[in-house]
């Protein structure tokens, strides 16, 4: 059994060593910064599988203070958008479709924005990603950033 639940103080050390373990599909995140966004997130919530730590997910609604380049271009280009900023599974909760249960959930709470955005990285290249969003309908409407670090990033309406 599944579930998506809010980030609980008891969370924070699995969150921390999966983020690191992806980092090079994520950006990098110290305890610090776990509780900012956690404080400006519109949610920071844990996958919770069989009572097991199965990852986490953060988005933001449109307006948050976020300073990321990636939720800022969104920001500029349209009114009103939901931003799913980063979501991870832990390796061995992979392959059993808890994706499409989280990405059910956020799409539903994006729903009133009308449009959901979010990057996948091109450089270095996460086909898996890549291939998940297109299945679900994302298309790409431009990319950010360098040879050493590139984005696609990704939005479907909702």
């Amino acid at each position: 059994m599944a579930d998506l639940r809010p980030l609980r103080d008891t969370d924070v050390a699995d969150v921390l060593a999966l983020n690191d373990a992806n980092v090079t599909n994520l950006a990098a995140m110290d305890e610090a910064k776990l509780h900012e966004l956690r404080n400006i997130a519109d949610r920071f919530d844990v996958l919770d599988v069989d009572g097991g730590f199965g990852g986490f997910v953060i988005t933001f609604a449109q307006g948050a203070p976020y300073d990321s380049d990636n939720y800022r271009w969104f920001g500029a280009r349209h009114r009103r958008f939901y931003y799913l900023d980063r979501i991870v599974l832990h390796e061995s909760f992979r392959r059993r479709r808890l994706g499409t249960f989280v990405y059910d959930e956020i799409e539903r709470v994006a729903a009133p924005y009308g449009l959901l955005a979010l990057e996948v990285n091109l450089v270095p290249r996460n086909d898996a990603s890549l291939a998940f969003h297109a299945g679900r309908g994302y298309v790409e409407v431009g990319r950010l950033g360098d040879e050493q670090h590139l984005v696609s990033l990704m939005e479907k309406g909702l």
